[in-house]
């Protein structure tokens, strides 16, 4: 077996020879990280349709070699890692994993890992080991601080070594799981929030409107919604569908997030026309899920907030904020019903997404900041700190149920939200990818030419905002 405290730095007959199966965004990333690291032997393959661009691309890249087929990368290879969508899994290493080098350390990048394992399990030689990974981020995310999971399910305490020094030039923070752990911990950080941006999005396209465009949803928490919704869209449609489909418990979170977005949608609409007791069962809802989610905030040790101020965000808007008039909408109850409430150039409105996604949490018992610390996405990282600084702010909360009940202006998009939210919700429950995909795309059509951007801006906020989240980590461990 190979020496597990290898380096880069040590000569090339006693380096590790990587192999790389599937070359979509996330294994050119690893390519690209492991080679720039300093690794000499790097193997990579994909269809065999793609097989002439790999050669191309990797020209002159002489410690990456493209092979044929997965069977070239098994055989020769001491540490193998698949990067294929989640619903593929079973049927890769069904074709490629009896050629298993003897003694090879064996990973997967997938994001749900039950069909990883049994598809582990069941093809793969038993004289080899298995050591899965996930990097909790999408490929245009700097590695670096970032979650990294870790599960050694069926390998010596030296394999594990071997594969932590592999990745050690990502420099991201190793997390260990079980493949149990796992499903449960991506679940948590990601269904509700990947739910919640698809539904806003789809909400927005059936609408045929970019509303900060029109100086609506412009500046403040909105700025990280509008960037986030574009995101999830110009990524792949498998990345979120196989976490969605395939995950039990992600299905089960998104479903108490559609009855959550409808059930505070409904108490808005009564209580709004007129009727005081649904107005304060919704009141009174809104206020229970803050005191399950960010209750225990006021106790224990202090912790600074994910997102310091509204203002952080502003840079990175996609829309112009409008004038403190608010030109061409209707004047909004909500702004002078508060004495104390936030300034005037970010308009109230109800923020749905967001409420639902703290009731759901509650309804749940999920506690998001066990998740925070352990492995958070970047994207769950922002939307939760968007959540605390919202539920955490009097004034702000007090605003937006205020216009939740009485103002009009955002009620068709409000409306448009939770069918959408229904109808993802519905897709998954079906099961079907093909459904999944279809209707991913018609959405993503509609932010195409958008996407550059939004791109570039949604970069910079996560960066800005995971600058200050390692910063602070860094301290709290000192």
């Amino acid at each position: 077996m190979i020496d597990p405290n290898v380096s880069p730095s040590s000569p090339r007959d006693a380096q590790p020879t990587i192999g790389l199966i599937g070359m979509g965004a996330m294994g050119r990333m690893y390519a690209k990280y492991l080679s720039e690291a300093g690794w000499l032997k790097i193997n990579v393959c994909d269809l065999p349709s793609k097989h002439a661009d790999l050669l191309r691309d990797y020209a002159g890249t002489p410690n990456i070699t493209p092979l044929l087929d997965g069977h070239a990368v098994s055989r020769s290879s001491d540490f193998i890692m698949y990067s294929v969508e989640a619903k593929y899994i079973g049927d890769v290493v069904r074709q490629f994993g009896p050629s298993t080098k003897v003694g090879a350390i064996v990973a997967g990048q997938t994001s749900v890992k039950a069909p990883e394992r049994e598809a582990f399990e069941k093809y793969l030689p038993e004289d080899t080991h298995i050591v899965s990974c996930h990097s909790l981020h999408g490929p245009g995310v700097n590695p670096v601080g970032q979650p990294l999971v870790l599960i050694k399910h069926r390998a010596p305490p030296e394999a594990l070594t071997l594969v932590e020094n592999i990745l050690s030039s990502f420099r991201s923070r190793y997390v260990y799981l079980s493949y149990e752990e796992h499903d449960l911990v991506t679940a948590n950080t990601q269904a509700v929030t990947h739910a919640a941006f698809l539904s806003m999005g789809t909400a927005w396209s059936c609408s045929l409107s970019y509303p900060w465009e029109q100086g609506l949803y412009v500046g403040g928490i909105e700025t990280a919604k509008v960037n986030l919704v574009h995101r999830i869209y110009a990524n792949a449609w498998h990345v979120y569908a196989g976490l969605a489909i395939l995950n039990p418990s992600a299905r089960i979170q998104i479903d108490q997030y559609t009855k959550s977005a409808s059930e505070l949608f409904k108490l808005m609409l009564s209580g709004g026309s007129g009727a005081v007791e649904e107005e304060v069962k919704l009141r009174k809802r809104i206020e229970w899920g803050r005191e399950v989610v960010f209750g225990n905030r006021s106790t224990g040790k202090k912790r600074r907030p994910i997102l310091l101020s509204q203002e952080v965000l502003d840079r990175f808007s996609l829309g112009k904020m409008p004038p403190v008039s608010h030109e061409g909408v209707p004047p909004s109850p909500s702004d002078a019903s508060f004495g104390s409430s936030p300034p005037s150039k970010y308009r109230p409105n109800s923020h749905l997404s967001l409420l639902a996604m703290v009731d759901c949490w509650a309804h749940l018992g999920i506690n998001p900041y066990e998740h925070l610390a352990l492995a958070a996405t970047p994207i769950f990282r922002l939307f939760l700190g968007v959540a605390e600084h919202l539920f955490l702010s009097p004034s702000l909360l007090a605003s937006a149920v205020q216009s939740a009940l009485h103002d009009t202006w955002h009620r068709s998009d409000d409306l448009e939200f939770v069918v959408a939210a229904r109808g993802w919700s519905q897709c998954v429950s079906f099961g079907n990818f093909d459904l999944y995909q279809r209707r991913f795309g018609e959405t993503r059509s509609f932010f195409e030419g958008r996407f550059e951007e939004a791109g570039r801006l949604g970069s910079e906020m996560i960066k800005a905002i995971m600058e200050t989240e390692i910063q602070r980590e860094e301290e709290e461990t000192d």
